[in-house]
């Protein structure tokens, strides 16, 4: 990878809500991205089918050729998502089942936005999950945002120093990635 070709970083938020906190905080992401870092959303969860092995096959549907055409286009992963009953969303739980399989995952760099204090269950349980997947999560790329409130947007997350300097801190940890100092 030159130093004119940007890192591409697919950024996934676990909640289909239309206002999410945890999509905000990938849109403040993109903003904040450095012009070597190639931030891309992903807004496909909700149309992947649940996951069935009897599915995995050869040709599967073709919401998860998209989807796993987008992972491995990726250089590497921002997930931010909820936490439902201390676990992972169902959405994203079926997501990464169907990448399980899939061997371009094996190894992909993945980073961990926590949008809100005490959602560790979830943290962990997403952490639990892409280990077993051998997923390659990059820990000072893992930042907890200091939010109280899920009533905030993009706009609103980019004027809280706090937020503004932990995402900078994820970026800037995937930019050091990039350059090669794994």
């Amino acid at each position: 990878m030159t130093a004119l070709t940007p890192l591409r970083v697919l950024a996934i938020s676990g909640s289909l809500r239309a206002k999410s906190i945890n999509t905000a905080v990938l849109f403040a992401a993109q903003t904040l991205a450095p012009a070597n870092l190639a931030v891309t959303i992903y807004r496909g969860l909700g149309d992947l089918p649940h996951f069935n092995p009897d599915l995995d096959t050869a040709s599967p549907p073709s919401a998860v050729v998209s989807f796993r055409a987008v992972i491995d286009s990726a250089d590497a992963l921002l997930i931010c998502t909820p936490e439902y009953a201390h676990g992972l969303p169902g959405t994203l739980k079926n997501a990464l089942d169907w990448l399980v399989s899939h061997p371009p995952f094996l190894n992909k760099t993945v980073a961990l936005i926590n949008a809100r204090p005490g959602a560790e269950y979830a943290q962990a349980a997403l952490r639990e999950t892409l280990g077993t997947m051998n997923a390659r999560l990059l820990d000072r790329a893992s930042e907890a945002l200091p939010l109280t409130s899920n009533a905030l947007d993009a706009d609103a997350l980019l004027r809280i120093p706090a937020v503004r300097e932990n995402i900078l801190i994820a970026l800037t940890a995937l930019q050091t990635m990039r350059d090669g100092a794994h």
